[in-house]
């Protein structure tokens, strides 16, 4: 079909590589704005004076803009780098690499594998600086990283083998099916995409988040009374509640639940809990965190995002299935002599379908807000509206997250509402609850 379309494989290298400067510049115009409004707001934001001291928003401003500015130069990098390897056809390079290491008679699906597994490694060193710089120069100045060298480095290979053991897995399924599945691969590809992602979302926090970070049961007391309670007021089916070392890593909280069906797990970051140096945060604040977090499983947001994905999945493939065959997909790509499905999967789903996945992550970003507010107004209905603001600000403290942002950033960037405009709808929500 796009044989019939476009007669130059370059037209669409070129289309593509304009809407990416173009996206690239749209993303960097609204970081300037962010960076803009962070550099001239000098003074606490009323409704903040009082619980954020003008030491600790200094302090939030310069982490600011210390992270605004490292994305720059990243992000910059980021776009040359992808242009190169557009432009000077990169992926067919490694390509020609993988068949002369690849000496056995499997074909396609072993060459593909030697492929990824040569791009990870180029990849992952490529970023490391960076990654380096961001833990042990940035995050250290500011007082989140908690890694060791040695726990680093130990930590990076961890997280190495397994993602390369995943996608090889995933990657050859992908590219068996779509050689064997016939006029319809594209229905079996999505039935199986869409299993593994269910098995990967019940293995995961359960076998190999624990391979990263130590879980433990949290101890009997007032908090686990409290928060089974909690879960029992609501018919929420928990059945495990743990404390993950957090801290081990970085001084950043979180709180989440997993599970399907009858089987829920709560886990809370050690550094969510109270501390005595004034971090954390107490009983009500941890409770009202968990009233947001089960509105979430009390409006079915998961199984929400889970559908969306899932359809949206379906109708890529469903695209890659009139384009796969034409080889002006793959020239565009560098790739003259041979038509890997990986690569044919790779061009349309990551460069051809870049304005529409633009597009999909605003509407995205659009409908996580939604949700975050309605998990925020199901705590108020709980009566735990109060200590859901002071846990907000407290995290917002803990954590030194800058509290004025550039509403067209915002829209765009952030799945959560800034913390100003959670405290004002979450005011709102409480006087009408009265």
């Amino acid at each position: 079909m796009i044989d019939s379309i476009i007669k130059n494989e370059f037209v669409i290298k070129y289309f593509i590589l304009l809407f990416m400067w173009i996206e690239f510049l749209w993303e960097l115009y609204l970081s300037y704005r962010q960076y803009h409004v962070v550099l001239i707001t000098k003074e606490v934001p009323k409704k903040l004076k009082g619980v954020l001291s003008q030491d600790t928003f200094k302090k939030a401003k310069d982490y600011s803009v210390a992270k605004l500015e490292f994305s720059f130069i990243k992000d910059i990098f980021g776009i040359v780098f992808s242009t190169l390897i557009i432009y000077y056809d990169v992926l067919a390079i490694f390509w020609d690499y993988s068949l002369q290491i690849n000496s056995s008679e499997a074909g396609e699906v072993s060459t593909s594998c030697i492929w990824i597994l040569i791009l990870s490694v180029l990849t992952t060193i490529i970023d490391l600086p960076f990654t380096i710089y961001y833990t042990f120069v940035l995050e250290e100045k500011f007082g989140f990283n908690k890694q060791t060298v040695g726990f680093f480095v130990w930590d990076k290979i961890k997280a190495f083998i397994v993602s390369q053991c995943l996608t090889l897995m995933i990657s050859s399924i992908v590219i068996v099916i779509i050689k064997n599945g016939g006029d319809y691969f594209f229905v079996w590809l999505w039935a199986a995409v869409c299993t593994i992602s269910l098995i990967l979302m019940t293995v995961y926090p359960a076998v190999i988040a624990p391979m990263f970070d130590k879980y433990t049961p949290l101890p009997e007391g007032e908090l686990r009374t409290q928060i089974e309670d909690l879960a029992t007021q609501l018919k929420f089916p928990l059945t495990e509640l743990y404390v993950v070392e957090g801290s081990k890593r970085s001084a950043h909280s979180n709180a989440y639940f997993y599970g399907f069906f009858k089987h829920k797990r709560i886990v809370l970051y050690d550094t969510l809990l109270k501390k005595e140096d004034g971090t954390g945060c107490d009983n009500d604040e941890i409770l009202g965190i968990l009233s947001h977090e089960l509105g979430h499983w009390s409006f079915n947001h998961v199984l929400k995002n889970l559908v969306v994905i899932q359809v949206n999945l379906f109708l890529l493939f469903a695209v890659f299935s009139t384009m796969f065959k034409s080889p002006k997909i793959y020239q565009v790509a560098g790739f003259y002599k041979s038509q890997p499905v990986l690569i044919g999967l790779y061009v349309v789903l990551m460069y051809i379908m870049t304005p529409y996945n633009a597009l999909l992550s605003f509407l995205s970003t659009c409908m996580s807000r939604r949700f975050e507010f309605q998990a925020d107004d199901f705590a108020v209905q709980l009566k735990r509206g109060a200590p859901l603001q002071s846990a907000l600000i407290q995290l917002n403290k803990d954590n030194l997250s800058f509290p004025v942002y550039d509403n067209w950033y915002s829209a765009y960037n952030h799945s959560h509402p800034p913390i100003l405009e959670r405290l004002a709808v979450i005011e709102e929500n409480m006087k009408k609850a009265k």
